[in-house]
């Protein structure tokens, strides 16, 4: 400070003492003085600027060439707005710019100030839902100039972050597509997709971009995802979106699922291979030991095929979905229940991390994201992450990961309108995509169930025993049906009520059965998920 204070008033001294020379010589007041001197100044700049400029061209093209180049340019620019290879295009010295995107792009620092987006190589449309801007940076740029700085760019187009999508281009590493909005993301829903459109997807759905397109990620296989979000924000409608187009075109799975919210998740309790309704952590954990005893079998299976130089054999997909996650892993205060919780966190990082292989994986979502609602182990492992409302950036960094805001256009949470359900930032692959979740109608998704269910159940042989008792049961409209009436339609005799009670459970493949007013027997849903298993 001390240094810059005596250059100042160095600088100030000088200037004062020239300025009181000029005064002298010439005969001024200080004020005429200051004036002739400020006015001489800007003269004598602005005629170096002005011999400079005229030099350099004269240097670069000659007068001719320089004529001829205009004419050109000038020529070009009334042409139809194309997008032809380079060597067709005037120079960038004579080709007109396009004075918005230029204006943009340089300011937000996506091209350098001495740089041009060319009219000529930029096309500008409307859309359904904005304004669709197609344009090539300039050489030495690539479309990631553009990508990383999109949230000051949305600024110089005077929209939020929230207004802009980009897309690049499979043919040119130059060429940049970008979407600004008219109005807000999801100010208007998108109708939920047709079975055609989600069949035809390639992956799995989870809901619409901005555009209406349909996006997703490509697969489960070997991947796990992470939903976070601030309650009512609409968590389960999306998951349940999810499940329902995982029924629709994702092939035969087996689906593991804990509603931590008790009815969450109750429309697909028919099609679940095991279906637990609770908050308590030590159904969490035994659900969670039963998929790692699983996927130890399956790597046993693995090794084998390979010690004898066989193929890998081919698993049945498991997905495991878990609503009000956070639930699961909180500890009371003894040292037991301590343990208990350190357990389930190291068992589930296990499941999440080492299942893959073996084709099992997980869904967590939980309506706290906060530092120690899902222990860091856990949440480090998914590769799939999706965050809808959120209070603030630092609990997103939870949700989406630590380093997020530091990855190529991120996407802020917080800043998503908490009024519309569903929507969320997805982050696959070291890309955000803001989207909204389907919001599929309860009949929709009951068939998509009872087709599913009905599907595997017509799987099964016919001659099978569980096939007679499940159709035996259908035909006559029952959901429950007591031992003395289902075991002589399956051949069984027995006087005995004991023995003829063992010989049907044996039969039928050791269902569980109930005690009613009517007496002892086995529900139809009790068969229907037997079937389901497979075993």
């Amino acid at each position: 400070m001390y240094a810059q204070t005596a250059g100042a008033i160095g600088v100030l001294a000088t200037a004062f003492g020239v300025l009181a020379a000029i005064k002298d010589k010439l005969g001024l007041t200080w004020p005429a003085t200051v004036l002739l001197t400020a006015g001489a100044l800007v003269a004598i700049g602005y005629g170096a600027w002005k011999a400079k400029t005229a030099a350099k061209r004269l240097w670069a093209h000659g007068p001719k060439a320089a004529k001829a180049q205009t004419a050109t340019g000038t020529q070009a620019a009334a042409q139809p707005v194309t997008l032809p290879a380079d060597s067709n295009l005037p120079p960038a010295e004579t080709a007109p710019a396009h004075p918005e995107l230029t204006a943009a792009l340089r300011t937000a620092g996506a091209i350098g100030k001495d740089e041009i987006i060319r009219a000529d190589q930029a096309t500008v449309s409307d859309v359904q839902t904005g304004a669709l801007y197609d344009f090539l940076v300039p050489e030495g740029r690539t479309y990631e100039d553009v990508e990383k700085r999109l949230g000051t760019v949305a600024g110089m187009f005077q929209v939020t972050r929230l207004h802009l999508t980009m897309e690049r281009s499979r043919d040119n590493e130059r060429r940049v597509k970008l979407l600004k909005l008219h109005e807000p993301p999801f100010t208007r829903p998108f109708p939920a997709p047709t079975r055609q459109e989600i069949e035809a997807f390639a992956g799995v759905p989870l809901g619409h971009d901005v555009t209406g397109r349909l996006v997703g990620v490509p697969t489960f296989d070997k991947a796990s995802l992470l939903v976070a979000g601030m309650t009512q924000m609409g968590k389960t409608t999306l998951i349940n979106g999810l499940i329902t187009c995982l029924l629709i075109a994702y092939g035969e799975f087996d689906l593991y699922l804990l509603d931590g919210k008790f009815c969450g998740l109750t429309r697909f309790e028919p099609i679940a291979t095991r279906y637990e309704s609770s908050d308590d952590p030590a159904v969490f954990w035994d659900m969670v030991r039963e998929l790692n005893n699983l996927s130890d079998r399956r790597y046993e299976e693995i090794k084998e095929s390979l010690r004898n130089r066989q193929p890998a054999p081919k698993f049945k997909p498991v997905i495991f979905i878990v609503d009000e996650a956070a639930d699961f892993f909180s500890s009371g205060g003894t040292s037991e229940e301590k343990d208990q919780a350190k357990q389930i966190a190291e068992d589930t990082r296990s499941l999440v991390s080492k299942s893959l292989e073996s084709g099992i994986s997980t869904v967590l979502m939980t309506q706290r994201p906060s530092t120690n609602a899902i222990p860091v182990m856990v949440r480090d492992q998914f590769l799939y992450r999706l965050c809808l409302y959120v209070a603030s950036a630092g609990t997103a960094k939870v949700a989406l990961g630590d380093t997020y805001f530091e990855t190529v256009a991120p996407i802020n949470p917080a800043l998503l309108d908490p009024d519309i359900k569903g929507q969320g930032v997805l982050f696959t692959k070291g890309r955000s995509t803001l989207i909204r979740g389907f919001h599929f109608e309860d009949k929709f998704i009951w068939d998509v169930v009872d087709e599913k269910v009905d599907a595997r159940v017509e799987a099964l042989p016919e001659e099978t025993p569980l096939r007679q008792a499940i159709d035996l049961m259908r035909s006559k409209g029952v959901d429950f049906m007591t031992t003395p009436d289902m075991a002589p339609a399956l051949g069984i005799l027995e006087d005995d009520p004991v023995k003829r009670g063992k010989k049907l459970n044996e039969l039928l493949g050791g269902p569980p059965a109930h005690k009613t007013s009517q007496g002892r027997g086995y529900r139809l849903d009790d068969l229907l998920a037997l079937a389901k298993s497979g075993t």
